[in-house]
């Protein structure tokens, strides 16, 4: 027989994964596949409170879910509800032990069926009534009951909490004629442990661990925790405890005297040898400043900086704040890879402490070569960067930067020319001091390292068909951070500079009928400071509520502007033969975050966005306009394709430009739902509402301005989206839909009774996917 050439078999890749998909599910599906007659699956376990009055309701079912994670074994793993590991263990033959490469494979990434026999109901049982204990349920105690539907069984646990103890009484049963015993009384009136609060050993821990360390903060290096002792008495009655905190009588003497800091040694080229740490006596001629003994034979560092990143001084009474925040300052001085601290009892004086820090120090040079792949709706592109840093460049600790990059965006389907290919590429150069350059001594925190940068930058953008444009830009200015939750960029001068070049007579064509497209290639200068206040306490978990806030002001040209009494209408002024913008520009993001449950959220943002174009300028100039729409605004719209106001998008047509949307006002309203699916799955719900508008009124585009009925100009969009987490970062896919469209007639703006997703013309026009790398807000 003759084979014809090129008609090999050809295989459906998508056919093929899908039925191995069918295959597993079909098996997951039959989970007792392999089981005997005797065994049975364990289903899952699940706890009932029968608390009576002791619990409110709307707390049991909390306790009932956080009780039920305490019991072991875990079910087999669901995904959507199937058990997909147990259907490779059953495809690859169940407990057959038949060998086979694809067997092998198969069990090694499913799981064993988790049987009901076992599950030791008495050391869950045991289990939990010691969790309730811990809780103050002193009288606490469960029965178990299992329930069998043919080869599935759960077992049911059945946890009898009786009425919760409270405390009544708070005894510091310490000797107060020590220095011990006067500083642990003189933090009960901060003490954790309240009259009529319900007892809770989570609390009690917690207390001995804030007076430790208070104490920690008095000198007291050698205590610990674990030489406290809280004695409950709960023989009063009433269901009511007395407490008394005590230090243990075989507590050592050295834990009970506050240490003193004896010589600090410092070690910044040190290199850690198979046999730990080591050091070497230094010479009198390495003491600096008499304070500290600074081994760097080289001179790899400029010891007064060095020295102004450790926080003890001799002689001084230790304490655990300048501790960490020595360790805080010298790990984020971002030229040491190991920070190890060590504290050696001095022996030449009594509770005195020798400190000892080897920093073993990074690569000094580095680079990194990153590729990035953009994704939107009707258009892809990819990026290439290469960063090049040098730390300590000038031996004060200095990080100098320098990136090169270069990326191709092309559009790749939609009806519209979105004038979006271009090619672009530039570099970038910029250092971080980590402290403050000025001539005033200001020092906003010293538990921070607050930092000065400078940056200079070089873009070439060049729309293939349309014009290019050379950008530079200039950054001075300082960063700081006042406390946890706060932190200050204050840019001293920002200098963008953008001349644009080689404007095609096609894209003048359109000019000429689209106004707003000249102002994307008008030349651009603006400078002047800027500043951003960000406070944010997410990071704080325990709460219910949490809020993210930034908030900017931009000015550009205003104390020029006044000197040369510069006015558009009488032509615009100009340096180094450009025309500079004027204006100020203030800028606003509030986010909340609201838990309704261990594993959901509610996040909420409000964006809002002014300003003012005054003097040398009618509007913002194009770089610094906002625009609305895209993956992290809203998803139902392109990015820069809504507004201004109820103005209509000026698409043009398959073979023309689109002119970006673009405005001085902006407001923009975001909610979204978030949950889990299951493992690293989770899925959104969200509604997104915003537009932008503009300061003057342009009779190219009407309705386009900002006016009291602003409200009614508002573009909202809906949707769902999957997140896949996979804790380094977070990939999103968001699909959505416009349900109200600015721009149609006042009457008919909602668009419900349009919305027909078995239409594939209404799916191409209407449905909205994107692809993202993290949460949007």
């Amino acid at each position: 027989m003759t084979k014809k050439k090129g008609n090999g078999m050809k295989i459906n890749w998508s056919h093929l994964a899908l039925g191995v998909v069918a295959t597993v599910v079909g098996a997951s599906c039959n989970p007792t596949k392999y089981l005997t007659e005797d065994e049975k699956l364990y289903n899952k376990g699940h706890v009932v409170i029968h608390a009576e009055d002791s619990i409110p309701n709307d707390r049991k079912e909390a306790f009932e879910t956080y009780l039920e994670e305490m019991l072991r074994p875990k079910p087999n793993k669901k995904i959507l509800g199937v058990r997909f590991k147990l259907g490779l263990y059953n495809m690859a033959g169940g407990p057959d032990s038949s060998s086979g490469v694809i067997n092998r494979w198969l069990r090694r990434q499913g799981e064993e069926p988790v049987l009901l026999s076992d599950v030791n109901r008495e050391y869950n049982e045991n289990l939990l009534r010691n969790r309730m204990e811990n809780f103050g349920f002193f009288n606490a105690y469960v029965t178990s009951d299992t329930t069998i539907d043919g080869k599935m069984a759960e077992v049911i646990y059945n946890a009898h909490p009786g009425k919760i103890y409270r405390i009544a009484n708070v005894d510091f049963e310490v000797d107060s004629t020590t220095q011990l015993g006067k500083d642990i009384a003189s933090t009960k009136s901060e003490s954790l442990l309240k009259v009529k609060s319900n007892y809770n050993l989570d609390v009690i821990l917690n207390e001995r661990d804030r007076i430790d360390n208070e104490l920690k903060n008095k000198g007291y290096y050698y205590f610990s925790p674990d030489h406290l002792l809280v004695e409950v008495d709960s023989t009063g009655g009433d269901h009511e405890v007395d407490m008394y905190v005590t230090v243990k009588p075989e507590t050592p003497g050295k834990a009970k005297e506050p240490q003193k800091i004896g010589n600090i040694f410092i070690y910044p080229n040190y290199r850690q040898t198979s046999e730990g740490f080591r050091t070497t006596r230094p010479r009198a001629n390495q003491l600096f400043d008499d304070q500290y003994y600074i081994i760097d034979p080289q001179n790899t560092y400029r010891k007064r900086v060095l020295a102004n990143h450790v926080f003890f001084n001799k002689g001084d009474t230790y304490t655990r704040w300048e501790h960490n925040r020595t360790i805080s300052h010298l790990v984020n001085l971002n030229a040491f890879k190991f920070v190890k601290n060590t504290f050696v009892d001095n022996p030449d004086s009594a509770n005195t402490m020798d400190v000892y820090y080897h920093l073993t120090p990074m690569q000094r040079k580095s680079i990194r070569f990153e590729v990035i792949g953009k994704t939107a709706s009707v258009y892809n592109g990819t990026e290439a960067n290469v960063h090049w840093t040098l730390r300590n460049a000038f031996k004060g600790f200095e990080t100098f930067t320098l990136s090169v990059f270069g990326g191709y965006e092309t559009q790749t389907g939609g009806s519209v020319n979105l004038n979006s290919a271009y090619i672009r590429y530039g570099a970038e150069a910029g250092i971080v001091w980590p402290r403050l350059l000025s001539p005033y001594k200001w020092a906003p925190s010293r538990r921070y390292i607050p930092k000065t940068y400078a940056k200079v930058g070089y873009e070439f953008l060049n729309r293939r068909n349309a014009y290019t444009l050379n950008s530079l830009t200039l950054n001075y200015g300082y960063n700081w951070k006042e406390n946890d939750q706060k932190q200050h960029d204050l840019a001293l001068a920002e200098i963008i500079y953008v001349q644009p070049r080689n404007i095609t007579d096609e894209y003048r064509a359109q000019m000429d009928t689209i106004p707003t497209l000249r102002h994307i290639v008008d030349p651009q200068f603006s400078f002047g400071p800027n500043y951003n206040y960000t406070f944010t306490n997410s990071m704080e978990a325990d709460r219910k509520h949490t809020f993210y806030v930034k908030t900017g002001l931009n000015t550009s040209g205003n104390v020029l502007g006044l000197i040369q009494g510069a006015n558009y209408d009488e032509g615009a002024k100009e340096i180094f033969g450009t025309p500079y913008a004027q204006f100020i520009k203030a800028e606003a993001d509030f986010r909340h975050y609201m838990k309704l449950s261990s594993k959901s959220q509610l996040a909420s943002r409000v964006m809002i966005g002014m300003s003012h174009s005054y003097g040398n300028s009618r509007s913002l100039p194009y770089l610094k306009q906002y625009f609305s729409g895209g993956p992290n605004g809203l998803r139902a719209y392109r990015a820069r394709a809504v507004g201004p106001g109820s103005a209509y998008p000026e698409n043009l047509g398959e073979d023309n430009f689109f002119a970006d949307q673009t405005g001085d006002f902006k407001l923009e309203l975001n909610t979204e739902y978030r949950a889990p699916i299951a493992g690293m799955l989770h899925w959104a719900a969200f509604i997104d509402a915003g537009n932008i508008w503009l300061q003057r009124r342009d009779e190219n585009k009407p309705g386009g301005t900002l006016s009291k009925d602003f409200y009614k100009e508002l573009a909202v969009g809906a949707g769902l989206g999957l997140r896949l987490d996979l804790d380094f970062l977070i990939v999103r896919t968001d699909f959505a839909i416009p349900v109200r469209v600015p721009y149609r007639n006042p009457g008919d703006r909602w668009v419900f009774k349009y919305i027909d997703f078995s239409d594939r013309e209404w799916r191409r026009e209407n449905l909205v996917f994107n692809l993202a790398i993290g949460y949007p807000f």
